[in-house]
């Protein structure tokens, strides 16, 4: 047996208390280790490659019932506008075990999920089911995979309890990995408390974290660039979104970090036909989080975070204003020149043209009237240098007539272009409906086989295999049928 190895540096801790509780995870009654991560394991020098640590050490671990020296866990409070309404919140069902030290200097937070109750959990259990906490896994290692920063899974720990939501649902804790847990809502928890100290030193924290090169600013000046600096790490993420088709779902302030990185997988799904309007989590009725919305909203959240961060940027409150809304302005041109960008390489575009924004409004308005799959249409573009429906014997004389002016913008695609499009234009995504097949094999029937093929196709997204191309079909529902809860 291989035991992990860990280099614990708690620096979240030497913030004022009012930021977190101090307290560990509640143990559980029957841990039984059903993944663990081991190539993430070995990027974050837990263990070699190929080591293989004993399943019940790895299990009373992960469930929190054996806690590796150095850890000091701790539940973190912040706040949040969800779905527009402001609330104090906090960790509710997580505890951050600690900060370890990776072999290549970077500092992650390591994180339970599903740990049992906290001072911030209102009226919840602390608890989390099987299932969510899988799809979590999948999720994020998935947009790993596809180049998008995201928070990664290490583990998922099944429990031997139930947790009771509609019906009795396995219970199970997951093992998060990020770069932090800091937040727009852990902001604006310290603004809501009227405690300037506190938002100083969280400001100071996050710059010490994020972006050390500004640590040397003065204080207005630092609130300012951090503004500046989340906003471009949000303008990036956004984009990546938009570029393979995800959908966040729940894109609270306290659902978007100040490092850049997707976090928290509920309500998420990934679109399959094209429509801005995609949207699936359950409860929200008026699409404020669909696909296409999600640019917008980001530059919502980040006016929330320039709220917070006011009395920081100026002392006298009409500049501060002015400066605050200076930044956040200047996201919508950032967001739809990186866009813009974007959607060239998608398209194998080698420079900028005055006509390439009609080109992509044009190819964009022709599949969502036609219902054209997002992936599989860029796909056969990048492969065929075609699009479905233009060739046959019913040919699309719009889509023959878009592929003329692009193969004309184009020219000839070396081999060079074509592979920077297969980069941008994934082959496999997590397809709705084969992601809850898997679930539904590993939580109903205990069989993980279905799971670990998918994470294995998922771990390579850009390069199509032979055999594997009922990955890459929609959901034979069809679209507007599947929808997603928010158990995670």
């Amino acid at each position: 047996m291989t035991a992990l190895t860990w280099r614990f540096d708690n620096s979240y801790a030497r913030l004022p208390d009012a930021f977190y509780t101090r307290l560990g995870p509640t143990p559980v009654r029957a841990p039984r280790l059903v993944i663990f991560n081991h190539g993430l394991a070995a990027t974050l020098g837990l263990a070699p490659a190929d080591a293989t640590p004993d399943a019940d050490t790895l299990a009373a671990l992960f469930a929190g019932n054996a806690l590796p020296e150095g850890a000091t866990p701790l539940a973190q409070a912040y706040a949040g506008h969800q779905f527009g309404h402001f609330t104090m919140l906090g960790d509710g069902r997580a505890i951050v075990l600690g900060e370890h030290l990776a072999p290549d200097g970077r500092r992650v937070d390591i994180q339970f999920k599903g740990s049992g109750r906290t001072p911030y959990s209102r009226m919840g259990d602390g608890r989390a089911a099987l299932g969510p906490m899988l799809r979590e896994y999948v999720i994020s290692e998935a947009l790993h995979a596809l180049g998008i920063p995201s928070t990664r899974s290490l583990a998922v720990v099944a429990t031997g309890e139930p947790v009771y939501r509609e019906d009795a649902l396995p219970g199970a804790v997951l093992t998060r990995v990020a770069a932090s847990h800091l937040r727009v809502g852990t902001v604006q928890y310290a603004a809501a408390r009227r405690d300037t100290a506190g938002l100083a030193a969280l400001v100071r924290y996050a710059i010490e974290r994020h972006d050390p090169d500004l640590s040397e600013a003065s204080p207005d000046a630092q609130a300012l660039a951090l503004l500046g600096r989340v906003a471009a790490r949000q303008a990036d993420l956004v984009v990546d979104w938009m570029r393979v088709g995800f959908v966040h779902g729940v894109m609270n302030t306290d659902n978007m970090t100040l490092s850049g990185e997707s976090i928290d997988y509920g309500p998420c799904a990934f679109m399959d036909a094209y429509d801005p309007a995609t949207a699936f989590s359950s409860i929200d009725h008026g699409r404020r989080y669909a696909f296409g919305n999600q640019p917008a909203v980001a530059q919502w959240n980040l006016a929330r975070l320039a709220e917070a961060l006011l009395p920081l940027i100026h002392t006298d409150a009409d500049q501060a204003v002015t400066r605050a809304e200076e930044a956040i302005g200047a996201f919508r041109d950032l967001y739809e020149t990186r866009w813009t960008a974007m959607m060239r390489r998608k398209l194998g575009l080698p420079d900028a043209a005055p006509e390439d924004g009609s080109l992509i409004d044009d190819l964009l308005a022709w599949m969502q009237e036609t219902g054209a799959d997002y992936t599989n249409t860029f796909r056969t573009l990048t492969n065929a240098g075609t699009l479905p429906g233009a060739a046959g014997s019913h040919p699309d004389d719009r889509a023959r007539a878009w592929l003329d002016r692009w193969r004309a913008r184009r020219g000839e695609a070396d081999a060079a272009t074509v592979a920077a499009m297969r980069r941008a234009n994934p082959a496999y995504i997590p397809r709705n409906h084969i992601v809850e097949d898997a679930l539904a094999a590993a939580t109903q029937r205990d069989d993980l086989a279905p799971l670990h093929a998918l994470l294995a196709v998922l771990a390579a997204p850009h390069e199509p295999r032979p055999g594997l191309e009922a990955y890459t079909a929609p959901d034979p529902a069809g679209p507007g049928r599947y929808r997603t809860f928010c158990g995670t």
